[in-house]
């Protein structure tokens, strides 16, 4: 399978997609003014303890409390075996011990999961590091190995390398990328994160909390570091200080990937030289179609994620019972891919068609099952019941993709969505740089609502109507008219007043 990973370093945001066969796989999407979390390490202090619910809430200087379930608290915490025995005999795990925390107390945290909804950030005390090819775990001494490493030979040889350099206090967790790597890799990694944790655990002792102690790389970095392995055949960039980033960093760990970085540097957008925007576009709406018949329609809730699989106007040559097996079968791989596509997480239903034969029915959980297993994220499946319905949950650590790029319409207490300013001014870059590639015109003026108007002229010379106009070599004339839909944008030609915005959309 071919696999390539592309980045849209753009004004507003930072888009990153993998494709698989020229297929949309996964989407990642970072703004400046919303930094990524997960990952991040606070010095805390305790609001309250609920032994109720067996969690913590801790006050890690954002406006919500992180949530710390007992689960996630290192065995330190744990009450003396005597005076939880005396307290609460619950073991840990299901019957979880009693933990030793008080209200005020301070306690040093990892983001997990991002803020959604009205719900904070879910946090763990039990601290980790990643690396490029091991994941340092302090106070730990286990090690471990990916489980997508299937073979048993190299398993065994990463262990007893990863074993030889352990240092005491320390836990390690072999990475898929190891693989074939000698020992000098995998001892320079880890004397990386020994260091980084090191500065971590200094600047615990002065500060004050809540505060943050350690800050995740970018996403664009992680990406970088968590995919970007041989299995990858390139990785394009638009950005020529992006790119430099991503080659000085395979210097120092991967320098037999570097030659398969490059920048891209076409005029045309390269979301529409790779055929990406048609398919983000397509990943937002409610309705997929599947290849050779058949669709599925996704709604999420607050509560969960349906999927309803329908066959449409789809009549096959053979009988029912086989034509919905065909069906079914399509919508779970389609299911799978957008699963990944979306970054939809939580518990997700999904109704598939009726089928009579428990046989077909267990050939639709193996696909499914076979399918899933190109996801990074955490899943479990439970098989297809008679009524055709197949539940499962997916590891949920940030916002899904159609709440990253959309936001609740006010006008429709949040029935409808609205593209976000950001994905509005995206669109716009797009626009532009579609109008300069296929005209060579170098003025136009862009009618935007207020809102927008300011969004992009804040800053000064900084702004954003600045950087668009450096970026693309024009002089855009900005103008603010409180009838234009705060979503959209119109574009007029410089001389000649002809409107041409729906020309150059797509």
């Amino acid at each position: 399978m071919k696999k390539e990973i592309v980045i849209n370093a753009a004004t507003a945001e930072t888009r990153i997609v993998l494709l698989e066969d020229d297929k949309l796989a996964m989407v990642f999407v970072e703004r400046p003014e919303k930094e990524r979390n997960v990952g991040d390490i606070y010095l805390g202090k305790v609001r309250k303890v609920l032994n109720g619910i067996s969690a913590a809430f801790v006050d890690i200087g954002w406006q919500q409390d992180g949530f710390l379930h007992f689960n996630d608290i290192s065995t330190l915490y744990e009450m003396p075996e005597e005076e939880n025995r005396t307290s609460n005999g619950n073991g840990r795990r299901g019957n979880v011990s009693r933990i030793n925390l008080q209200a005020g107390q301070e306690i040093m945290v990892q983001v997990t999961k991002e803020p959604m909804g009205g719900k904070g950030p879910r946090v763990t005390n039990q601290l980790s590091l990643p690396g490029r090819f091991v994941v340092l775990v302090p106070n730990e001494d286990s090690i471990g190995v990916s489980r997508k490493i299937s073979n048993p030979k190299e398993k065994r040889r990463l262990k007893k390398i990863a074993k030889s350099l352990q240092d005491k206090g320390y836990g390690l967790i072999v990475r898929t990328v190891a693989v074939d790597k000698d020992e000098v890799s995998l001892s320079e990694d880890i004397e990386r994160l020994i260091s980084s944790w090191r500065r971590i655990e200094n600047k615990s002792r002065t500060a004050k909390a809540p505060e943050r102690l350690y800050k995740e790389v970018t996403l664009a970095s992680s990406v970088i570091r968590d995919l970007f392995g041989p299995e990858i055949d390139s990785l394009i960039v638009d950005s020529k200080l992006l790119y430099k980033e991503i080659v000085t960093y395979l210097k120092s760990v991967s320098p037999q990937l570097i030659d398969r970085v490059e920048l891209y540097s076409d005029s045309l957008p390269i979301f529409d030289h790779y055929d990406v925007e048609t398919e983000i576009e397509k990943g937002l709406r409610r309705r997929v179609w599947l290849e050779g018949g058949g669709h599925i329609v996704i709604e999420h809730t607050e509560a969960m994620v349906t999927i309803d699989v329908n066959s449409g106007r789809y009549v096959g040559k053979s009988n029912h019972e086989d034509n919905s097996l065909k069906i079914n079968l399509r919508a779970a791989r389609e299911v799978s891919r957008q699963l990944r596509l979306r970054d939809i997480g939580g518990i997700i239903a999904i109704d598939f068609i009726d089928m009579l034969e428990e046989k077909n029915r267990k050939k639709l959980y193996d696909e499914m099952k076979k399918e899933l297993k190109r996801d990074r994220a955490k899943l479990d499946v439970v098989p297809v019941g008679a009524f055709g319905l197949m539940l499962l949950t997916r590891q949920r650590i940030r916002p899904s993709l159609i709440q990253e790029m959309k936001e609740p319409c006010q006008a429709c207490h949040g029935t409808g969505m609205l593209a976000t300013r950001e994905t509005v001014v995206t669109e716009l870059e797009r626009w532009i740089a579609r109008y300069v590639y296929h005209t060579r015109k170098r003025r136009i003026k862009v009618i935007v609502h207020p809102s927008l108007h300011n969004y992009l002229t804040e800053g000064g010379l900084k702004s954003r109507n600045n950087k668009l106009m450096l970026r693309n070599k024009l002089f855009i004339r900005l103008l603010g008219d409180a009838n234009q839909p705060p979503t959209t944008f119109k574009i007029i030609t410089l001389p000649g007043g002809d409107d041409v915005t729906d020309q150059y959309r797509h």
